[in-house]
Parts: C-alpha cells; sequence; structure tokens
C-alpha cells in the first residue's frame, strides 16, 4: 500500500470539530484584515506624498517658502539735512517771506561754501521792527562756532535760557552750549578793521558774534548770496 503524504497524513490525524473549518481554510485565510488596512493607508500615505512633491515642483502648490510670513522691515528715516533748502550760486533761496512773517521766527537751511563742496548748516531769523520786504528785516548765521567744533543754538525757549545758561532774557538768544556764551540778536559788535556784526556778546567768554550770512530780499523770496 503507497504510503500517504505527510500532509495528508497530518489532516487524517487532526480531528474534525463540527463548525470549525479545515487547516487547509484556515492556512488560505492566514492574512490578518488589520494588516490589509495598515497596507492600504500606507499605499495612500505614499500617494499623497509624491503627489505632492510633484504639485511644488511643476509649480501646483506653493512651497513652504512661500508660505512663510513676509516680514516687513521699515525705510530708514530722512536724512534731516534733505529736508531743509540748501542755498547755492545758481539757487540761492531759503526761503519765502510768509515762512518767517512772525517776529523771532525762523527757518534752518545750509549754505554752500566756495569750499570744497562743503556745507554750512545755518538759521534764518526775522528780527521785530524792520520791514519783510528788506534785507535788514532778517539776520542769518552760521550754526558753526567761529573757534573750535561746537554748535551755536537759537534759544526761544526763555526758561531754557535760564536754565542751560543762567541768563535772564526777554526775547530769543542764540547760544554756545559748550562755553555758555550768549548773543544777542539785537545788538552789534565792533571788530577788527572797523566792521559791525550781529549778535553782539551778552554773557560769555567767545572772541566774537557767529559768523553771518548776506541776504538778499528778491520779491516773495529770501535769498542766501555770501557768507562771511
Amino acid at each position: 500500500m503507497a504510503s500517504q503524504p505527510s500532509s495528508e497524513r497530518f489532516k487524517a490525524d487532526m480531528p474534525q470539530i463540527p463548525g470549525v473549518s479545515s487547516v487547509d481554510a484556515r492556512i488560505s485565510t492566514s492574512v490578518n484584515p488589520a494588516s490589509k488596512i495598515v497596507i492600504g493607508v500606507l499605499a495612500v500615505l505614499l500617494v499623497s506624498f509624491v503627489g505632492a512633491r510633484w504639485a511644488v515642483r511643476f509649480g501646483l502648490a506653493p512651497s513652504k517658502a512661500a508660505e512663510q510670513p513676509q516680514i516687513e522691515v521699515p525705510s530708514p528715516a530722512p536724512d534731516p539735512s534733505t529736508l531743509l533748502p540748501h542755498a547755492t550760486d545758481s539757487a540761492p533761496g531759503i526761503a519765502e517771506i510768509e515762512e518767517v512773517a512772525k517776529p523771532w521766527s525762523y527757518k534752518g537751511f545750509y549754505f554752500q561754501s566756495k569750499g570744497p563742496g562743503e556745507s554750512i548748516p545755518a538759521v534764518l531769523v526775522r528780527l521785530p521792527g524792520g520791514s519783510g520786504s528788506q534785507a535788514g528785516g532778517y539776520w542769518a548765521f552760521s550754526v558753526n562756532a567761529p573757534f573750535g567744533s561746537c554748535k551755536l543754538e537759537y534759544v526761544t525757549d526763555l526758561k531754557k535760557l535760564k536754565a542751560d545758561y543762567g541768563f535772564r532774557a526777554t526775547h530769543p538768544m542764540v547760544g554756545n552750549p559748550c562755553s555758555r556764551t550768549v548773543f544777542d540778536p539785537l545788538k552789534m559788535s565792533s571788530l577788527p578793521g572797523n566792521v559791525f556784526a550781529r549778535g553782539g556778546i551778552v554773557q560769555g567768554s567767545d572772541l566774537r558774534p557767529p559768523l553771518s550770512i548776506e541776504i538778499q530780499v528778491r520779491g516773495k523770496e529770501i535769498l542766501a548770496v555770501r557768507a562771511e
């Protein structure tokens, strides 16, 4: 009698239980349904990843760099010197008469000196009592102190004059914050050579008044034409 294969003998030896499938049936269905679900999910994720990379590469979807918020960098503040008029030989205008119509009103400007492109910071002051249509109604002076590196200041705040300079005044003055010298725009000082300069010294040790800038009036325009 021919011997039976081992698999046949294994099936013959196994007891048959009602309601339970045979070993072959269990072996044929040994793949767990949960495993099929996991494999399906992984396949979907793989397809989604590949599709997203393809879309970004060909411009069909925004990249992460494009989605990043853009930080706006504020533009730098303008240079104050560019906001003031610059008087030159060809364009000497620095102000209109109505800009400094009130006594003691003032306006800053720059005067182009004859040197190598140097612009002198200066101040135009409307003097009381004079005519606005005449050059004598104004005083313009260089902010650069005649000696040293200090910057002069036109002080309209009388309390500041008292606090910073220890000087009691009834009208605006020009001060040198380095030496605490005070110059009166209404006073004249005599200089060597029989020359008079506006801005007489009323306090302090400075050697002379501020350097003046010659003013002319043409129609409604005020011109700066020459620096001392």
